[in-house]
């Protein structure tokens, strides 16, 4: 993929907006999409708590912006 703001990174964020990881996992970073799919959604789960479904969104958003922001 391109550099930053090309048409894969695009594709990329808005793919790790609907799943965390999925984006990096597209740009073929196993890890991170693996430890953002796992911490994200270990945060949603623990919804009841408030604390763990904060700590979720923002690295939510820290993934779509990673994915969006990527040079590989």
């Amino acid at each position: 993929m391109a550099g930053q703001g090309s048409g894969g990174n695009v594709l990329a964020a808005l793919c790790t907006l609907f799943i965390p990881g999925l984006g990096q996992l597209l740009q073929g970073r196993l890890l991170a999409a693996i430890l953002f799919f796992v911490i994200v959604g270990s945060g949603y789960a623990l919804w009841f708590l408030v604390v763990p479904p904060i700590i979720g969104a923002l690295v939510h958003l820290f993934a779509i912006l990673d994915a969006a922001r990527f040079k590989g």
